[in-house]
């Protein structure tokens, strides 16, 4: 299903967020917020989205649970705008046991019923079967020794994948790559629904296997110097 979902690109450029702050002309999509620095335009604005900017977008994510959550809801925002899902996830991670994989692998119908029930997240019953599945999926890898992270974090691209140095513009960046091709085959191998190359291009970017913060943002200064 996910290989149907439109081309995504960086969420506030799915979004349609506004963006106010001013851009360099040399670097149109690199914006100066308030606070002097400069992000990836579709990082300024929005609270919401300079807080996802700055302290998790393209920051490597090895937690299990929290890289399950992650996928959970890059599912969740086919279709919508970025922030919807950041405004959403305090109601997402209630409803869902904090996307304790072990957990969500045992919902039933009642469960399903009660999410299906919840405004405060994305009521689609495609998803909400997607994330259970997905779910199990996970727990059917850690009876056979593997993990989430390793399986993900192991389709990171090769250097001739990518081109030198950083991209300048959002337009730049791909919507999916040989290698997000290949890890959605090898996600769906196992079980997982609702992943297909765009959806699992956008999780490796948000979980950084992929770092595609721009040039000139300072986020991509603070990871070329090693932090993150």
């Amino acid at each position: 299903m996910a290989d149907t979902v439109p081309t995504r690109r960086p969420p506030a450029a799915r979004a349609g967020a506004d963006v106010e702050p001013a851009a360099s002309s040399d670097r149109p999509d690199v914006v100066v917020g308030d606070d002097g620095r400069p992000r990836c335009g579709w990082g300024a604005g929005d609270p919401l989205y300079v807080a996802y900017h700055d302290q998790e977008w393209g920051r490597p994510l090895r937690d299990e649970r929290a890289l399950f959550g992650l996928l959970c809801l890059e599912a969740f925002q086919s279709g919508l705008s970025w922030i919807t899902i950041l405004r959403k996830r305090p109601a997402f991670l209630a409803a869902f046991d904090g996307f304790d994989p072990e957990v969500v692998a045992g919902y039933g119908e009642a469960d399903v019923a009660r999410l299906m029930a919840d405004a405060g997240i994305v009521r689609n019953r495609a998803k909400v079967d997607a994330a259970i599945a997905n779910a199990r999926a996970v727990v059917a890898m850690h009876d056979r020794g593997e993990t989430l992270v390793d399986v993900v974090f192991g389709h990171a691209p090769p250097p001739d994948e990518r081109p030198p140095g950083r991209y300048a513009r959002l337009a730049d960046l791909p919507a999916a790559t040989p290698s997000s091709t290949a890890l959605a085959r090898d996600l769906r191998r196992r079980g997982f629904r609702f992943v297909g190359p765009v959806v699992a291009y956008s999780l490796m970017q948000a979980a950084g296997v992929v770092d595609d913060h721009l040039a000139g943002c300072w986020v991509a200064g603070e990871l070329d110097a090693g932090g993150g």
